[in-house]
Formats: C-alpha cells, structure tokens, sequence
C-alpha cells in the first residue's frame, strides 16, 4: 500500500483533540506522494490560554492522586501502542515519509519508556530521609513536587518518540503536559493523546496546541512552568534566552554531527553492515545518526567497499509496508539542504562513492543514499549538520587521529566506535565528546537503554531524557526539617563562645565517626 491520505474517520476525531481552531488552518501533505493529509486547525493566543488553564485545574486533581495510579496508566498505554501499532505506523510514515521499520523504532522507543517510568515512578518520587545536621534532634523529609504544566515541544521527525517518550515521566511524575507537536506530525500527537486517555489518563491533563513555532512557540513558553524541546540548536538558544527571562528549567536535544569511528581491529563486515541503519534511519533526518566515518588506514579500503556497496543496494520507497529500506525526506527545505551539501561538496572535488542523486521518479522529496569521499575542510558538508541521508568517510593512521577528529566539532551528541577489544573501544569511547557513544552499534544501544540518561555536550544541548533525570528534572524539591527537643542554639546560659567550642568539637567527632 502507498502512503496516502489518511482515512477521514480516523482524521477528524483526532483533530478535535487539539485546543485549536481560533487561528487558520494550514493544509498538511504526505511528503512521500504529495497527497493532502488535512486542513490542521492552529491555536490562537486564546487558545493556548485557554489549553493551559485548564491543563493547570487537570493537573492539581492529578498530583493528588496516588503515584500507583499514574503508574497504571503508563502500563496501559504500553499495551495500547503495541496492540494498535499497525495503525499508528501508518499514521507516522503518512506524516514523514519514513520506511515501516524506523516508524517501529519510534513504537518500541516509547513502549520501553513507559515501561520504564512504571517500573522506577514510585522509587523515584517517594519521599526521602537523609540525615539532620543533629542526628535524631533534627529530622529531615525531601519531597518531591512536580513543576506544574510542562510544555513539551516537539520536531517533525520522530513524532511519536520525541512526543510521548517525553511526555511520560512529566505525567507520571504529577505534571500536566501541553505539547506543541509540529504541524507535519501533528496527528501522532494526536493519536498518543488519544491512547494514554484510553487508558486512563484524565481528559484535560495532556494536550496539544498547533501551530508554527515562530508563531505560538513564545506564547506556549510565556505560560509553562518547565519547557522540554528537541530541535535545532539555533531554536534551542532562542528557548534557553525565553525560559531565562522566566526563570524556569528547560532541558534541550539539539543537532548532531555524530562521528563513528572504525578501528584497526574492527569487525569490518559487521561494521559496515549496521553503519547503514546508523547513517541512514529515517533518511538521515535522526540527531543521533551518523554523518562523519573515520576509518583506520589498514581496513579503509574493505571497510569503504563493503559500506558502499550496502549504501547501493538500499531499497527507497513509500509503502506502508515493510518493503523499503529508506524513506522519503520530510520537506522541500530538507531536500534543499542535501542538494546543497552534495553538491558543494562534489564543486570542490568531492568523489561520490554512492547515491548523491534526488529521486523525483519516486515521490517529490525521495534522495539516495550518499557515500562522499575526499571531502575537505571547505565544503560545508565537512562541518554543517546535514540532517539526510548524507555521509562522509576519512582515512585515519590512528586512534588519536580518529578522535581527535571526532572531536573537532562544536556538536556533542552521539559517537560510535568500532573495534573487537570491547575493553579499547569503552577507553577510545570515554575521550570522545558526547553525551552517548555506543560501542560496536550506531546509535539504538544507548537511546534504547532507558535506565541510562541521553542528552547533548556542546551546543547539542543541555539537560537529559531517559534514565533517572529524565523524570526528575520534572520536579522541585522540597526540605521540610522539623527540629526536636533541643534547638540549635546555644542552650541558657551558655555564651556563644562556650557554643562555638562545643560546635567545634562536635564537628571534629562528626568527621572522625564519618558522618555526614
């Protein structure tokens, strides 16, 4: 079947769900084929008010209620996303474009998350004693409060995973959730709206408001006590400056120029076969995927042989199946961008290895697969993010060679190395500047360990997802310390200085016993 236009009868319940309509509607289409999908309501500044006020009364009822029932919730959309995936990977794939099998990455990424965030909720939010400046005089509690309304803004290109698997623990955590889902992929929000309401989550608590965000994004901003957005670095600063002059957290996941490294020992076939799905998932459009491949001198010739003839043999298509090996890009501008990486790069006497053509034969935004050598430090592709289905390869004589060049770069997300001494690839790892680096696997080991937190360096960003500070960071703390019996104060009739001496001596037993 080809990505079309999406049943009315599943269209229209879904865009009733959006606090949206008091702006114009935009019309949405299927970058794959270039059929019309919907007329998209957008949300007016009354709208959005009016999405947050009455997120903030959801959210009070909400916070009230036991953590076991928030819990409950998660565990059921689990089970709805699995059960009702053929539906919704129709639904993303329409949206962006992208081939069945990275459209499940996105299924299986927010099944494990909601798993997760069911499984360590209640640890993670219960209150906890540490120990009183005075032991049993002085009694401590911490609790935690959740923030509020979290606005949850979210890209275009993995709209299921960005949208819900964020969402999940600001909700289990006791917030509310105002999202802000790209127009494009507006209906998977939509439709994950939909699920975590059906199972059991409070109408009101999560919802979306639509609209471009140089035109609603300040407004969302300007009422939310947290924001959490995943998107381009230069939009990350815009953010950062908005939620500063507010004074309220943010946490960003920006752009990438993701390095994989080959080493002298590598297993090269192994290598050059999962580096495809590293470099080219969901067409390239994937912050965590790989554009820069620096290969030992001693394997760069099998490695780049055996990579390219991979890249060539590619399946490009649209169909909601599971055919097609790459999909389409998203949008005109996307296409644009690799059009002019490509072709700057080949100016200046780049070698297309592989690919390096657009594909109109097959839907207006379809790119091959491209393999680039020889690129140079003046050809943009060398240092701009190109966010396609682009990627270059280097010859390097070491090692030190290798990151050393990985490094110079101003992005920090994600690294890859690749060697048969697992013990050598976690060193060469560890001096790699990225908030991830995966060993022997492109990019799914990391992301897909929830337990273990993912985020940026540099100006890929700040603040975590996933792991324990994925939830957290939805959270105030709060220390209530109740003092008892005797106050810490000198007691009547001691002078301060008997009381400073007494204190003095104290803190040196304290150090002596270990104490805290």
């Amino acid at each position: 079947m080809t990505s079309a236009a999406l049943p009315a009868d599943l269209v229209k319940p879904l865009l009733e769900r959006a606090t949206a309509g008091g702006a114009p509607s935009v019309e949405v289409f299927a970058p794959a084929t270039g059929a019309k999908i919907a007329d998209l309501p957008q949300s007016s500044t009354d709208d959005i008010e009016r999405a947050f006020s009455t997120a903030r009364t959801a959210q009070a009822q909400w916070a009230a209620r036991p953590v076991r029932e928030r819990v409950a919730v998660l565990r059921k959309l689990h089970d709805i996303v699995l059960g009702e995936q053929e539906t919704i990977l129709d639904i993303v794939q329409t949206e962006t474009g992208k081939a069945r099998a990275h459209a499940f990455d996105e299924v299986g990424d927010v099944a494990v998350n909601a798993r997760y965030y069911a499984s360590v909720a209640s640890k993670l939010l219960s209150t906890r004693r540490p120990r009183g400046v005075l032991p049993v005089l002085t009694r401590v509690d911490v609790r935690q409060r959740p923030k509020g309304v979290v606005a949850v803004i979210s890209p275009w290109n993995y709209p299921l995973a960005l949208a819900v698997s964020d969402a999940l623990p600001a909700l289990v955590a006791g917030n509310a959730v105002v999202a802000r889902p790209d127009n494009q992929t507006a209906l998977t929000a939509l439709w994950a709206i939909d699920a975590a309401e059906r199972a059991g989550l409070p109408r009101g608590l999560w919802q979306a408001v639509l609209g471009r965000g140089r035109d609603i994004g300040g407004e969302v901003i300007a009422r939310a006590d947290y924001v959490d957005y995943t998107g381009s670095s230069a939009t990350g600063r815009t953010i950062a400056q908005q939620a500063g002059e507010r004074l309220i957290g943010y946490s960003l996941e920006l752009g990438g120029k993701n390095p994989l490294l080959v080493l002298a020992d590598a297993d090269v076939p192994r290598a050059a076969k999962i580096a495809i799905r590293a470099c080219f998932a969901s067409a390239g459009q994937l912050c965590e995927s790989m554009e820069r491949i620096y290969v030992h001198d001693s394997v760069y010739d099998r490695f780049v042989a055996e990579f390219t003839a991979h890249t060539k043999n590619i399946e490009l298509g649209g169909a909601l199946d599971y055919s097609a090996g790459m999909g389409s890009l998203t949008f005109q501008r996307q296409l644009d961008t690799v059009r002019q990486h490509v072709d700057d790069a080949v100016a200046k006497g780049a070698t297309v290895l592989a690919g390096g053509k657009h594909r109109p034969d097959l839907g207006p935004y379809f790119y091959e697969p491209t393999v680039l050598a020889d690129v140079t430090a003046e050809m943009t592709v060398y240092r701009e993010e190109t966010f396609g289905p682009v990627v270059s390869v280097y010859r390097v004589a070491s090692d030190d060679a290798a990151v050393a060049a990985a490094n110079d770069t101003a992005y920090g997300l994600n690294a890859s190395v690749w060697t048969k001494d697992a013990a050598r690839g976690r060193a060469v790892a560890a001096r790699i500047n990225a908030g991830s680096v995966n060993v022997n696997e492109g990019f799914i080991a990391a992301w897909g360990s929830s337990d273990a937190p993912s985020g940026g360096l540099g100006i890929s960003g700040t603040g975590r997802r996933h792991g324990p500070e994925g939830l957290l960071k939805y959270l105030d703390t709060q220390t209530i310390a109740q003092q008892r019996v005797l106050p810490i104060a000198p007691l009547p009739g001691m002078s301060e200085e008997l009381w400073a001496k007494t204190m003095t001596l104290y803190f040196g037993v304290m150090k002596t016993l270990r104490q805290k």
